[in-house]
């Protein structure tokens, strides 16, 4: 099975997630979900489907992702680069992608930003349809989406599905969705606390406490009081067994 998940506009919390089959491509699901006008919706190569940029574009649905290497387009003008980002931006430039098959001979306008990444030693080509943002919050915008490669990570080593419950199809979609909420609720737990967890802290220090009578926010906050200590309720009946 695959999880196709998007992220907040944070990165931090999921917003919704579809999960199909291995066989199933991302492109094919990411042609049915629908998308509030202003939402900003970052991919990868995986997406390039100009057909699909188009309709993204005459919803009023922003955009960024990579370029392919063999994508034919056309430059119509050079945007001006300030001098403080001009080390990290190369380029900005208004084009036309030229995919005749997909978007016929009037192609599609698009924002082509090129940036030097001094880390990696390498060069990646972004293009956007939105054209109001400057070219390193563009930049910015894609460097976000890692977070949702961090977010599997995460779901692979703290809530292992070593055994299925169940072999059939439910069973299997019942655990995965399990798994799926448990680390929604541990993300929000770690958003409200004012203690900067680990998540795996926070998922070892839960599974202490899931015993133990005590307000939940305040330990989140502080979790190294102990708890409080429960009165005994003095008319409480003692339990006779026959």
């Amino acid at each position: 099975m695959k999880i196709h998940l998007m992220l907040d506009h944070d990165g931090y919390l999921p917003k919704f997630a579809v999960i199909t089959t291995g066989k199933k491509h991302d492109i094919t699901v990411a042609r049915s979900l629908r998308f509030e006008p202003g939402t900003i919706v970052v991919m990868d190569k995986g997406y390039a489907d100009y057909a699909w940029w188009r309709q993204l574009d005459e919803q009023d649905v922003y955009f960024v992702t990579r370029l392919r290497d063999d994508a034919k387009y056309r430059v119509d003008a050079e945007r001006e680069i300030p001098a403080s980002h001009r080390q990290r931006i190369l380029a900005d430039q208004e084009t036309t992608l030229q995919g005749y098959g997909q978007l016929g001979e009037e192609g599609l306008r698009l924002r082509r930003i090129e940036v030097w990444d001094e880390e990696r030693q390498e060069t990646f080509v972004f293009v956007t349809n939105h054209r109001g943002l400057a070219a390193s919050t563009i930049d910015q915008i894609y460097r976000e989406r890692w977070r949702i490669e961090t977010f599997f990570k995460s779901l692979k080593q703290l809530l292992k599905i070593k055994t299925f419950v169940g072999t059939s199809e439910r069973a299997v979609l019942t655990q995965i969705w399990t798994a799926l909420i448990a680390m929604l609720l541990l993300r929000w737990l770690k958003l409200k606390a004012r203690y900067g967890w680990s998540l795996s802290n926070l998922l070892a220090l839960l599974r202490q406490q899931l015993f133990v009578y005590r307000d939940l926010y305040t330990w989140l906050d502080d979790p190294f009081t102990g708890p409080p200590v429960i009165v005994e309720m003095e008319a409480q009946l003692a339990l006779e067994f026959a």
